[in-house]
């Protein structure tokens, strides 16, 4: 939230959104937010200025199909200039995202508002950031490549600037796109229905992905999907908000979880620090502030915000938990691990200080991560993304040297050296020159993942770049790709290893299926259910949701179970194996399988499977 969190964008993954999104899943949290970012106020008069309000525009666009060869042609025109910032092949290569398969991504209406309210839905990535130096000089643009020693900024006009860091007298994030608001006015209603309906072809074609079979081609649907119903009353829903206006900031509800023992109490986490206590039974439910932990973090722009908590496992002794969340310190945002405790009562936070546990600077303010939690063996693992910028040009998947693009491995009850906390003895680079809190790398999003309760299989959703998502089982020592692979495709070969070994994905979807996925669980509810030990699982973005069934990491089976009513931010499950649905708009959501058969699709769906051979077994 993705996934933004991953906000619903047409960013260069597109999840982000969600930030994420983009899960968050904002993401917030992620649209087409620098679509026209070369597009000059007097380019915009150079065809009459219609004065029309946005509103006509919208409408009109919605309500007629356009021609996309005109579209495509005014795409290209200098007058728009938009191919100058905008690749539409996936190179990504200028200051705009890339809009390869973005009529896949999000629908016409989505499309529309990106260009209508452009600082409404800025892609994932794709943020402003502007650096003022020592000698006066502002520059303004989205990040491309960042190190120790220097930044590169994209400017809208496609130039390439590199900033010594030793030059940096300050540089600060916006909330508000490069693509300045009213754009679309220059154009006629009807030149602006030829370009969105231009925008709409732009589709992922099939032979551009390998006939793998964690890959299918299509994804079938239940004869009866999964019944998805609210667990608590719309009385308790949680706030959410949008950006209305350049500036505002998007936040919605991001986890959900169980207090341990305690089979009616439930804690939801919301992006803006804000926690709270659910009591739910038959009979009862109510809502109340476990604690608000606003002013100790970051949640002014991106995906960032109270994105990730867990319980210790000794909970009901010692009454630990812990949070994941984004601060802003010495210019910089970090993401930082903490610990809390509970007050005796369980039914709100002590009010003692934190104990900061870690701190990892990110380079832009995407793709942190979201997901902390305590495996079957007790210590604490932590999901960091590769923090960007967009495609990872520095290779921090591959790097390790830096605890960026990793799962991590701790031991939260004992202390080594100068450390807040212990290296496991068993950690797999903890005798190397690596970081020896990797427990596992090459990752770009890890948003959320889960242990399966009864194998012990570390679940992990992966929010991908520009093609594909991907879900991963992860073991120990494993390297998972990025940015070498992109789900089963390879994506670069800049920081390839020669003799190196790279774990592929249980399972990756295209863009026509989301560009956001949020990890789920498996669900161990009904032992006579055709769903035990399928991996759920959804994408932030297309609300889709998928169960899993896997042998030895290989695809034996997916399903396409049902639609989320809201943006999927979390996927959550309580101490009797029942799995629930966080919607980012607030809901929480539980899931029922009694009267769906995993083994029961639609008819036309089955026909269409068996004709592109998908592979299943």
């Amino acid at each position: 939230m993705n996934k933004n969190l991953r906000t619903p964008v047409l960013s260069q993954n597109l999840m982000p959104v969600l930030y994420k999104s983009s899960k968050l899943k904002q993401y917030g949290f992620p649209l087409l937010a620098t679509l026209f970012l070369s597009l000059t106020p007097s380019g915009a008069q150079e065809k009459g200025n219609t004065g029309r309000p946005a509103n006509e525009y919208r409408d009109f666009a919605t309500g007629h199909d356009g021609d996309p060869f005109h579209g495509r042609e005014l795409f290209a025109s200098e007058r728009l200039g938009c191919a100058k910032c905008h690749t539409v092949d996936g190179t990504a290569g200028k200051a705009g995202p890339d809009l390869y398969a973005v009529g896949d991504k999000y629908p016409r209406r989505e499309l529309i508002q990106s260009i209508l309210e452009p600082s409404a839905t800025i892609a994932i990535g794709y943020g402003a950031t502007l650096i003022e130096t020592k000698t006066g000089d502002e520059i303004t643009g989205v990040i491309k490549g960042a190190t120790d020693s220097a930044i590169e900024l994209m400017t809208a006009d496609g130039q390439r600037v590199n900033i010594p860091t030793s030059k940096i007298k300050a540089q600060r994030g916006s909330a508000v796109s490069l693509m300045p608001e009213g754009l679309y006015s220059g154009l006629t209603r009807e030149e602006f229905a030829d370009l969105i309906s231009y925008l709409t072809t732009l589709r992922q074609p099939e032979n551009a992905t390998s006939s793998n079979q964690g890959m299918p081609l299509e994804i079938p649907r239940l004869a009866r999907e999964v019944g998805i119903r609210p667990f608590i009353s719309e009385e308790l829903r949680f706030p959410h908000a949008y950006v209305s206006k350049p500036g505002d900031v998007r936040y919605g509800l991001v986890y959900f979880a169980q207090i341990p023992g305690e089979a009616d109490h439930f804690l939801a986490i919301h992006q803006t620090g804000k926690i709270w206590l659910i009591e739910k039974s038959p009979q009862h439910e109510s809502k109340s502030l476990f604690a608000d932990f606003g002013p100790e973090l970051f949640n002014e722009r991106g995906p960032n915000g109270l994105l990730g908590f867990a319980f210790h496992p000794r909970f009901r002794e010692n009454r630990k938990y812990y949070l994941k969340h984004q601060v802003f310190e010495e210019g910089r945002i970090a993401t930082t691990l903490v610990e809390k405790e509970a007050a005796p009562d369980l039914a709100h936070d002590s009010g003692k200080p934190s104990r900061r546990l870690l701190k990892i600077v990110c380079v832009t303010q995407d793709h942190t991560g979201g997901c902390i939690q305590f495996g079957p063996d007790g210590y604490l693992y932590l999901g960091m993304g590769d923090t960007g910028p967009q495609q990872d040009p520095q290779g921090h998947g591959q790097d390790m040297h830096t605890l960026l693009g990793k799962i991590l491995r701790i031991d939260v009850d004992h202390r080594d050296a100068d450390l807040p906390y212990a290296i496991p003895a068993d950690n797999p680079f903890r005798k190397s020159d690596a970081r020896p809190e990797i427990w596992a790398f090459g990752f770009r999003e890890p948003w959320r993942f889960s242990f399966d309760g009864t194998t012990g299989d570390l679940w992990v959703g992966d929010v991908g770049q520009d093609r594909v998502e991907e879900v991963d089982i992860v073991r120990r020592g494993e390297n998972h790709g990025w940015n070498v692979f992109e789900g089963f495709e390879p994506f670069s070969n800049k920081y390839r290893r020669e003799g190196a070994s790279y774990t592929m994905p249980v399972f990756a979807y295209r863009r026509k299926y989301g560009n956001s996925i949020t990890g789920g669980y498996v669900y161990r509810g009904d032992k006579r259910s055709s769903f035990y030990g399928a991996y759920i699982c959804g994408d932030y973005t297309s609300h889709w949701i998928w169960a899993i069934k896997q042998e030895n990491r290989v695809l034996k089976a997916v399903r396409a179970i049902a639609t989320s009513p809201q943006a999927i931010a979390s996927f959550a499950t309580d101490e009797s194996g029942n799995v629930y649905l966080v919607g980012y708009e607030g809901m929480v959501y539980q899931l029922d399988f009694s009267h769906s058969n995993f083994d029961e699709m639609q008819v036309s769906e089955k026909i269409a499977s068996s004709n592109q051979g998908r592979g299943e077994k």
